[in-house]
């Protein structure tokens, strides 16, 4: 890792606890602040560890893209939690033999990049 993409990702990781610091829930009830503020913080130190020992520049640049998709969606919808994607479930193929495999493949294709990791490590 090149010392400017350390410094972003680092950069990334502070950011994430500035705002997990001022997060207002949606709702406006403390124990919902609380409770969203502590998923903030567990999902980043969950993640961040999980891809410490990544050296591949392109999925570091995933990840990061990944970290920042999370991070405007989760601030313009004033929500932490990764937003689902709408596809109705076993709906883009048939349920045999070659076509489930085709559809599992298309499911994985079609998954935004802000949920890459969501299903990894929730």
């Amino acid at each position: 890792m090149t010392s400017v993409t350390r410094q972003e990702v680092l950069g990334l990781y502070r950011k994430i606890f500035r705002i997990a610091k001022k997060w207002q829930s949606a709702s406006g009830q403390i124990e919902e602040t609380i409770k969203e503020k502590e998923y903030i913080k567990n999902e980043a130190k969950t993640l961040f560890k999980k891809n410490k020992n990544v050296t591949d520049p392109k999925l570091i640049k995933q990840c990061i893209d990944e970290c920042e998709a999370r991070i405007e969606i989760g601030l313009h919808y004033n929500i932490p939690y990764p937003r689902p994607i709408h596809l109705p479930p076993m709906g883009l193929a048939h349920k045999q033999g070659r076509t489930l495999r085709h559809q599992e493949k298309l499911r994985k294709i079609s998954k935004p990049i802000y949920l890459k990791s969501h299903d990894e490590v929730s």
